[in-house]
């Protein structure tokens, strides 16, 4: 019993001190915008060079773009915004199967605990782009609509790439989540879809612009 309850007391200091490496790590980062997607999209897909073109636009802009940090759409967008004027940053995770960091990354932070990792996606962005992936993607997603919802943090973009993977999600949460009473109509005004590179940026700067315009609302977290 008593090794228990010592490793219980160590698990909360590596807890606390992920937590503290990464605000320490990304306090002055600037305007961020989190892309997420599939790890299993390799470079024959279109997202993943979707997700280039959209990372080198954000970065170019002078946004950094933060990612998982591992293959896929998250590495394409490192790649994306390697050295092309905002930060490449990857909050890698510590997985079973090892995920090893992608090399296009000027900051690179690994994180044990997925909740602490998620952390620091909202913390630090002022926008999601979030391309076709598994439930890993979906998490992020979802984990948004619900702060949102729920008014736990101010509402930022949350962008969806590629209606021909997202319609058929879409139609589900209208056919059955709305009409059983689940979620309401408003609430589909806390995301929007596109299906090009070009339309990402003037959505992000217009959010930074009104974050610029409103300093108040800079501050994320509503309820602390």
């Amino acid at each position: 019993m008593e090794d228990l309850k010592t490793s219980e007391a160590w698990r909360v200091f590596r807890i606390q001190s992920e937590l503290i490496d990464g605000i320490e790590t990304l306090i002055d980062l600037g305007p961020a915008v989190s892309i997420f997607g599939s790890a299993r999209l390799s470079e024959k897909s279109t997202y993943y060079q979707d997700a280039i073109n959209v990372a080198h636009n954000l970065s170019r802009a002078k946004f950094s773009v933060i990612s998982g940090g591992g293959p896929g759409i998250m590495e394409a967008a490192s790649k994306g915004a390697y050295k092309q004027g905002g930060h490449s940053v990857g909050l890698n995770i510590e997985l079973p199967m090892e995920q090893v960091p992608n090399p296009t990354q000027d900051i690179s932070l690994s994180f044990r605990y997925f909740f602490v990792r998620k952390l620091m996606f909202v913390k630090y962005s002022i926008g999601y782009v979030v391309f076709p992936g598994g439930f890993g993607t979906l998490d992020e997603f979802f984990e948004a609509l619900t702060l949102i919802q729920t008014k736990k943090i101010r509402q930022f973009p949350v962008i969806l790439y590629g209606s021909a993977f997202w319609n058929g999600l879409i139609d589900w949460l209208k056919d059955q989540m709305l009409e059983a009473g689940c979620i309401s109509e408003e609430d589909f005004n806390l995301f929007q879809i596109v299906d090009t590179p070009e339309e990402v940026l003037p959505i992000i700067q217009r959010h930074y612009e009104h974050l610029r315009e409103h300093p108040e609302h800079e501050h994320r977290f509503i309820s602390v």
